[in-house]
């Protein structure tokens, strides 16, 4: 029988993990089933069905194991009452521990109920020691296995979510963004975005996650486009490029003349005029010998 692969994710904005239905053939998109993953059992919702997808990294994909009962959605929201208690709990002890640097982000209870995993963060590249910590968490929590896990500061914009630093009322990373794109300054310059981090920086610290999002448009645009200080020919005669509008396929020139105006074209009205000089130069070489032959 052909493998049925559905995408299947566990946090409202997370990422997509694919697993084999093959078992479970009625299973459609919104269904909560249950699936074993590396942290033991999970109950996840079913997204989307992938058509042709790439070979597994490793073995061949896991099962969904069955559809969630009513039961099991119950349980899950008795333990996202309890996670929240506990991420409670765990920021009071780190302040008792004098842990001033450690941010407890959340918590999270697997399904079976036998594993707590402590999110947290810490400004410096170094890490910090939480064994403290963990023995009182031990105490009050001891049918848990616990852990930590140190998230990076783009993780935790996205749990805590919040406005934008462009303004927008949710930020994008907690409304759509289901995995992070690696950044670079080198596409803010190619938008011609101011570099001042102000203008660059989420609020998670880090370069702007829609700094991707028009990256390509520019590049493609870019690449019919003159570049800066390059001399033109316009309609209204040879200028000098001052800058370049990728996305609307129009240039700016300071043309020549004596009054130096600056003038907006768009791409299709205007030559290099190194090319046309060029030409002009061919054109010119057969009728200049031709009179040198007479």
């Amino acid at each position: 029988m052909k493998e049925k692969i559905v995408g299947v994710r566990f946090k409202d904005i997370g990422k997509v993990y694919h697993f084999n239905a093959i078992d479970l053939q009625d299973v459609r998109s919104g269904d909560y089933v249950i699936v074993r993953t590396s942290r033991g059992m999970q109950l996840g919702e079913v997204v989307n069905f992938v058509k042709n997808p790439d070979s597994p990294t490793r073995g061949a994909w896991k099962k969904l194991i069955r559809k969630a009962t009513a039961a099991d959605l119950l349980i899950r929201q008795q333990r996202i009452q309890e996670e929240e208690e506990i991420t409670k709990a765990c920021i009071k002890i780190a302040r008792e521990k004098k842990l001033a640097d450690v941010k407890i982000v959340t918590t999270e209870i697997n399904f079976e109920g036998d594993a707590l995993a402590i999110l947290y963060n810490i400004d410096s590249d170094e890490d910090v020691n939480l064994s403290g910590v963990k023995k009182e968490l031990s105490k009050r929590y001891g049918s848990y296995k616990i852990e930590f896990r140190r998230l990076g500061p783009r993780d935790v914009a996205k749990i805590i979510g919040g406005m934008g630093a462009c303004g927008i009322e949710k930020r994008c990373c907690s409304m759509f963004l289901s995995e992070f794109s690696p950044i670079s300054i080198k596409m803010a310059k190619a938008q011609n975005v101011s570099l001042d981090p102000t203008e660059i920086t989420g609020m998670c610290g880090r370069l702007r996650c829609c700094l991707i999002y028009e990256y390509e448009l520019y590049v493609e645009a870019r690449k019919r486009l003159p570049k800066k200080k390059k001399r033109v020919v316009t309609p209204l005669g040879e200028g000098i490029v001052l800058d370049v509008r990728a996305l609307a396929n129009e240039v700016v020139v300071r043309l020549s003349s004596e009054d130096r105006k600056i003038e907006t074209f768009d791409v299709e009205d205007i030559e290099p005029w190194q090319e046309l000089t060029a030409l002009k130069k061919k054109s010119q070489k057969p009728h200049n010998q031709a009179k040198k032959n007479d």
